[in-house]
């Protein structure tokens, strides 16, 4: 049964859509585990850097637009957490990368199929 040229090209518009939305979110999940890792990496470099400070050094946190004194332990304790908060996000942007991967691949062979059938 031969498809109508009308539902053909709107199935192929709303395929073609669903693989440019899949394209662009695939920029952005790109550019946040990017952003990611390079603020995983800027928690190792300080923790590494407050690794090598004396223990009595005076260590400030940033709050909102003034900063407050603490410990060298209290900001690797939070260094920790944001660390394995990166991580978890990290993990999900890889599903959510994986999934939109898979999403414009199967997009693609759906077009090309169509087309080879339909044209």
């Amino acid at each position: 049964m031969a498809i109508p040229n009308e539902k053909l090209q709107q199935l192929l518009q709303e395929i073609a859509s669903k693989a440019a939305f899949a394209e662009q979110q695939l920029g952005i999940v790109r550019a946040q585990m990017a952003a990611k890792k390079r603020e995983s990496r800027m928690l190792l470099l300080s923790n590494t850097e407050m690794d090598a400070l004396p223990g009595g050094t005076p260590v400030y946190s940033g709050v909102g637009k003034m900063f407050v004194a603490t410990t060298i332990p209290d900001i690797k304790t939070q260094h920790a957490k944001e660390g394995e908060d990166c991580k978890k996000e990290l993990a999900n942007l890889d599903k959510k990368l994986h999934y939109l991967e898979t999403t414009y691949k199967n997009s693609n062979e759906h077009m090309e199929a169509i087309l080879k059938r339909g044209g």
